[in-house]
């Protein structure tokens, strides 16, 4: 068994999840040294109605979807692309559909229960095209005059950092909560993520790390380059693909960060994160986690009026 989720399945091949309502894992987060924007009381601050849940919280409603289309190949080279369009606050409710366009090729959505937008993006296999290709290539434009990622250059590199996500250990300040206490609020379980010892069945042999988690595995160091503050942040965009997968609990990856990419608007200046994630014995490529995440002016003190 891995996923025991009801799907149900429209005329036009369309996958569709029950509503649920994601948990709220980020209050107690450490964003450069103070509380982000999962902070009710910073929340409130930005106009914003509640304090918001993590986007990629959101990417778990569609694995049981992807495997359900197509199967463990989904852990081993699949990629969720996705553009966040409005924030989900603690007890929203939200759904998630998969509809396929080619073989190895979807569109992915996600609606409130009052129809409002959350995401949208693509679910692939290998190399198709997603949603971000287009939407990347817009961060190699001139941002125009920046304040806070002013001092970022594309192409810096970080240094290796080796990671391991257990069951029970720390995530670090930007994710304060284990992978144990997240499979037990997880919006889709399955079996695939736990121990044999608990019941699990991963046809891998080990357990493997959601969807959802890669991000946190990529990130559990902490913050990579120099942006001015202190100051809020909210992710964007977000893609996760899955290179050689999957990735196992307990098996320590070798992370390097890239940047790619830098921009604004009118409310966030923002820059794009490609992380690498290898195995730190092997070598293997195993995923790459592509991160556009802006930073709110109006957070910023120093901000010209």
């Amino acid at each position: 068994m891995s996923f025991d989720t009801e799907i149900t399945t429209g005329d036009d091949g369309s996958l569709t999840g029950p509503f649920r309502a994601p948990a709220q894992m980020l209050a107690d987060q450490e964003y450069g040294g103070h509380a982000s924007v999962h902070d009710d009381a910073e929340a409130a601050k930005l106009g914003l109605a509640g304090a918001p849940i993590e986007g990629p919280t959101h990417f778990s409603q569609f694995d049981a979807l992807a495997v359900e289309q197509w199967g463990q190949s989904w852990f081993e080279q699949g990629c969720i692309s996705s553009h966040f369009f409005n924030m989900v606050v603690d007890g929203e409710e939200v759904q998630a559909t998969l509809t396929p366009t080619g073989e190895r090729t979807a569109t992915i959505g996600a609606v409130k229960r009052d129809g409002t937008p959350v995401l949208a993006g693509t679910a692939t296999l290998g190399d198709a095209p997603t949603e971000l290709d287009e939407r990347r290539q817009r961060g190699l434009q001139d941002p125009g005059e920046l304040f806070i990622v002013d001092q970022l250059e594309i192409g810096m590199t970080s240094d290796p950092v080796t990671v391991t996500m257990g069951f029970d250990s720390h995530n670090g300040k930007l994710y304060p909560f284990t992978l144990r206490q997240k499979l037990d609020k997880i919006t889709e379980s399955s079996s695939w993520y736990e121990a044999a010892a608990s019941g699990g069945d991963s046809p891998w042999g080990s357990p493997i790390v959601p969807t959802e988690m890669l991000s946190v595995l990529a990130h559990q160091a902490g913050a990579h380059f120099p942006v001015r503050g202190p100051a809020v942040g909210l992710f964007i965009d977000l893609e996760v693909r899955f290179v050689d997968g999957p990735v196992f609990v307990d098996q320590p990856y070798e992370v390097v960060h890239t940047l790619v990419g830098i921009g604004q608007s009118r409310a966030v200046e923002s820059y794009w994160t490609e992380s690498t994630v290898t195995h730190a014995d092997s070598g293997v490529h195993a995923a790459t986690v592509l991160l556009h995440q802006g930073v709110f002016k109006a957070s910023y003190a120093d901000y010209p009026a």
